[in-house]
């Protein structure tokens, strides 16, 4: 069996859009993880929000290996993707004006906080409420959204904005409209999005960065460690019960 050439090509493709946001983003990546490590060094806790398969990035930093053991969830009921019947029913939940405010105000979050919020388009009412809810309540807001769809599309919140309006640090991912890297001949849609590349790894170079700079004042970084190696699960059980005041994901 051949090698497949579009394989070849996506994976081109992924990482051309990698090393073009580890190239332009670095300033905002840089900004985004001083403000993770100011957070934790201050007492504040961490969140991360996507819709939609904007989730997977934001679910891909909570409870995980390697990851920062503070960083929670920040969950909207039906729309974390196909865990709800319909589908189609996560999709229209991002239209819905006065959700995001409910959810912020039923939440632990609060001044002082941070809150991550992964949007590619960043034009549903969903995301571009939660930023500003999330700043008029008193947390710093990064955006991780494709800032062409600002300059191409039309908003559908009310407002006429988009996530980027609303956040105090905004990483690009540079994704095209439409979310996908191949066409051929034969198939009439473009296909293999690389969104979820892309963005996860924007996550965890923040998190890195965070590491970076809590280590350069003398702060321990609160990791995980892998429940699958020897002495994982001793390592995580101390580090929960230290900071399990800001840990919500447990209760």
């Amino acid at each position: 069996m051949s090698d497949s050439m579009l394989a070849g090509q996506f994976f081109d493709a992924a990482i051309g859009l990698l090393e073009r946001v580890r190239d332009e983003e670095a300033g905002p990546i840089a900004a985004a993880g001083a403000a993770i490590a100011d957070t934790v060094e201050a007492g504040g806790r961490l969140f991360a929000f996507g819709a939609g398969h904007s989730s997977l990035a934001a679910q891909d930093v909570v409870y995980r290996a390697g990851g920062l053991a503070l960083m929670n969830l920040l969950a909207v009921p039906g729309t974390l993707g196909v865990d709800v019947m319909p589908a189609t029913l996560g999709s229209a939940l991002e239209r819905v004006e006065g959700l995001a405010g409910a959810v912020l105000d039923s939440s632990p979050a609060g001044a002082g906080d941070l809150l991550v919020i992964i949007s590619l388009s960043g034009r549903n009412a969903l995301p571009v409420e939660m930023a500003v809810n999330a700043r008029a309540l008193g947390l710093k807001v990064i955006g991780v959204t494709s800032v062409v769809y600002a300059d191409e599309t039309r908003s559908r919140h009310v407002s006429g904005g988009f996530l980027r309006d609303h956040c105090d640090i905004v990483i690009d991912s540079k994704i095209a409209i439409g979310d996908a890297e191949l066409t051929t001949k034969g198939v009439e849609a473009p296909f293999a999005p690389a969104s979820t590349v892309v963005t996860s790894a924007v996550m965890q170079a923040m998190m890195a960065t965070a590491a970076e700079r809590l280590v350069e004042r003398g702060i321990e970084p609160p990791l995980l460690r892998s429940g699958n190696v020897d002495g994982g699960h001793e390592w995580n059980g101390r580090v929960m019960a230290e900071y399990a005041d800001r840990i919500f994901y447990r209760h």
